[in-house]
Protein backbone atom coordinates (compact mmCIF):
# COMPACT_ATOMS: atom_id res chain seq x y z
CA UNK A 1 0.00 0.00 0.00
CA UNK A 2 1.28 3.21 -1.36
CA UNK A 3 0.77 6.47 0.51
CA UNK A 4 -2.26 7.30 -1.30
CA UNK A 5 -3.69 3.71 -0.24
CA UNK A 6 -2.66 5.33 3.06
CA UNK A 7 -4.75 8.60 3.26
CA UNK A 8 -7.42 6.22 1.75
CA UNK A 9 -7.79 3.59 4.25
CA UNK A 10 -6.98 6.42 7.72
CA UNK A 11 -10.02 8.65 6.40
CA UNK A 12 -12.59 5.87 5.73
CA UNK A 13 -11.56 4.81 9.41
CA UNK A 14 -12.15 8.43 10.64
CA UNK A 15 -15.36 8.43 9.08
CA UNK A 16 -16.53 4.70 10.71
CA UNK A 17 -15.54 6.17 13.88
CA UNK A 18 -17.42 9.31 13.59
CA UNK A 19 -20.50 7.53 11.83
CA UNK A 20 -20.24 5.35 14.95
CA UNK A 21 -20.21 1.92 12.97
CA UNK A 22 -16.10 1.33 14.99
CA UNK A 23 -16.37 2.44 18.46
CA UNK A 24 -14.10 5.35 19.16
CA UNK A 25 -10.56 4.31 20.11
CA UNK A 26 -11.24 7.54 23.09
CA UNK A 27 -12.34 6.16 26.44
CA UNK A 28 -14.73 8.50 28.67
CA UNK A 29 -14.37 7.31 32.38
CA UNK A 30 -15.72 10.26 34.27
CA UNK A 31 -18.66 9.81 36.65
CA UNK A 32 -21.51 11.40 34.52
CA UNK A 33 -20.82 9.27 31.43
CA UNK A 34 -21.24 6.05 33.66
CA UNK A 35 -23.90 7.18 35.50
CA UNK A 36 -25.88 8.19 31.73
CA UNK A 37 -24.48 4.59 30.25
CA UNK A 38 -25.72 3.18 33.70
CA UNK A 39 -29.00 5.62 33.85
CA UNK A 40 -28.35 6.74 37.19
CA UNK A 41 -28.53 10.48 37.52
CA UNK A 42 -25.16 12.12 38.71
CA UNK A 43 -26.09 14.08 41.37
CA UNK A 44 -27.47 10.13 42.76
CA UNK A 45 -23.64 8.65 42.69
CA UNK A 46 -22.06 11.76 44.23
CA UNK A 47 -24.59 12.13 47.39
CA UNK A 48 -25.15 7.84 47.88
CA UNK A 49 -20.97 8.08 47.92
CA UNK A 50 -20.69 11.18 50.96
CA UNK A 51 -23.77 9.72 52.58
CA UNK A 52 -22.32 6.61 53.07
CA UNK A 53 -18.90 8.24 54.57
CA UNK A 54 -21.49 10.44 57.01
CA UNK A 55 -23.81 7.62 58.01
CA UNK A 56 -21.06 6.39 60.88
CA UNK A 57 -20.33 8.88 62.87
CA UNK A 58 -18.02 6.59 64.90
CA UNK A 59 -15.23 6.48 62.73
CA UNK A 60 -12.92 9.58 61.47
CA UNK A 61 -12.69 11.06 58.31
CA UNK A 62 -9.28 10.64 56.13
CA UNK A 63 -9.03 14.29 57.10
CA UNK A 64 -9.40 13.70 60.58
CA UNK A 65 -6.95 10.60 60.73
CA UNK A 66 -4.16 12.66 59.02
CA UNK A 67 -4.57 15.71 60.92
CA UNK A 68 -4.18 13.26 64.12
CA UNK A 69 -0.28 12.53 62.94
CA UNK A 70 2.18 14.87 64.37
CA UNK A 71 4.44 17.07 62.42
CA UNK A 72 7.27 15.50 60.99
CA UNK A 73 10.37 17.06 61.86
CA UNK A 74 12.72 17.35 59.40
CA UNK A 75 16.50 18.27 59.09
CA UNK A 76 17.46 21.07 57.13
CA UNK A 77 15.17 23.04 54.39
CA UNK A 78 13.66 20.62 52.19
CA UNK A 79 11.63 17.78 53.40
CA UNK A 80 10.95 14.43 50.63
CA UNK A 81 7.45 12.80 51.08
CA UNK A 82 6.68 9.15 49.66
CA UNK A 83 3.56 8.75 51.44
CA UNK A 84 4.75 5.76 52.56
CA UNK A 85 7.98 3.36 52.89
CA UNK A 86 6.93 1.03 50.46
CA UNK A 87 6.91 2.96 47.13
CA UNK A 88 3.73 0.54 46.30
CA UNK A 89 1.54 1.99 49.09
CA UNK A 90 2.84 5.63 48.25
CA UNK A 91 2.34 8.18 46.05
CA UNK A 92 5.10 9.95 43.73
CA UNK A 93 8.03 11.92 45.42
CA UNK A 94 7.24 15.15 46.17
CA UNK A 95 9.62 17.53 47.46
CA UNK A 96 8.62 19.99 50.14
CA UNK A 97 10.38 23.29 50.89
CA UNK A 98 10.36 24.21 54.92
CA UNK A 99 11.24 27.75 54.85
CA UNK A 100 7.61 28.88 56.19
CA UNK A 101 7.11 29.22 60.12
CA UNK A 102 3.76 27.02 59.67
CA UNK A 103 4.40 23.49 58.74
CA UNK A 104 4.17 22.60 54.70
CA UNK A 105 1.91 20.28 53.70
CA UNK A 106 2.15 17.63 51.50
CA UNK A 107 -0.45 17.91 48.37
CA UNK A 108 -0.64 13.91 47.90
CA UNK A 109 -1.08 12.32 51.48
CA UNK A 110 -1.63 15.63 53.73
CA UNK A 111 1.40 14.78 55.76
CA UNK A 112 2.77 17.61 57.58
CA UNK A 113 6.69 18.69 58.00
CA UNK A 114 8.47 21.43 59.92
CA UNK A 115 12.32 22.07 60.11
CA UNK A 116 14.37 20.89 62.84
CA UNK A 117 15.95 23.55 64.66
CA UNK A 118 18.91 22.96 66.65
CA UNK A 119 19.10 25.88 68.32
Amino acid sequence: MGVEGAKMASNLLKALIRSQILPSPRRNFSVAAASIQLGIPTDDLVGNHTAKWMQDRSKKSPMELINEVPPIKVVGRTAACEGDTNPALGHPIEFICLDLHEPAVCKYCGLRYVQDHHH
